[in-house]
């Protein structure tokens, strides 16, 4: 996988989550077994729990402090390499770590690069309490931003509120396309009882897509 070609021994890697990222945590962990020395910090449970049970060395972010690498994947990238996160419901440890991160580095499919984020329901992550209150005002704030049907839908998992590994819940919201991704960011990073929102702006620098030509490293 070409994101190993950026981890070198003695790094501090932030371990993304989902589908994408559990790949490279299993790459990775081959290489851990062939001499490479490197600790990580995970952005979910079930992402800790892999690399664990395949002898990655893990260690909380306030032990690591900055880190060198996040490695991670993404439901949607632009050209510009503003991402929506969260469709696996990690997006408020994702943003954490890769904010921790001298760089983050986005692997993914090339059906995932986009003209116009938004197609991908858009993950925010809410407290309990009020939640409907809130998701009230994320219509609100996309009506002001020309989206005036927009209903957020609180996700569900056997038939009741899905609980993130903090506790929050999620509201996932239909905007089709997103003029604006650094006002949208903005605007719900402005209510109160948003914990995080699942655009990701100015954090990813590198994106490696992969096709059916192969991978290519896509630089800003």
């Amino acid at each position: 996988m070409r994101a190993l070609d950026y981890v070198r021994d003695g790094m501090k890697l932030g371990l993304g989550s989902g589908s994408t990222a559990e790949i490279f945590v299993e790459v990775l962990a081959e290489r851990v077994g062939a001499g490479l020395s490197i600790v990580g910090t995970a952005t979910s449970q079930r992402t800790a729990d892999k690399a664990l049970g395949l002898g990655i060395k893990l260690f909380e972010l306030d032990e690591l402090g900055a880190l060198d690498v996040t490695i991670d994947g993404t439901d949607e990238t632009d050209a510009e390499f503003n991402l929506i996160k969260g469709g696996g419901g990690a997006l408020l440890r994702e943003k954490i770590v890769a904010s921790a991160s001298r760089e983050m580095i986005v692997i993914v499919d090339d059906t995932k690069l986009v003209a116009s984020l938004g197609k991908f329901p858009l993950p925010i992550e809410v407290i309990p309490f009020g939640h409907i209150t809130t998701a009230r005002r994320v219509a609100a704030v996309a009506n002001e931003l020309g989206k005036p049907n927009l209903v957020p839908k609180q996700r569900m998992k056997d038939g009741a509120p899905y609980r993130t590994d903090s506790g929050n819940y999620i509201y996932d919201c239909p905007f089709e396309r997103i003029a604006d991704p650094r006002l949208l960011a903005l605007a719900l990073s402005s209510i109160p009882g948003i914990v995080e929102h699942g655009l990701f702006i100015g954090l990813a620098k590198r994106v490696i897509l992969a096709g059916a030509g192969g991978a290519k490293v896509l630089e800003l």
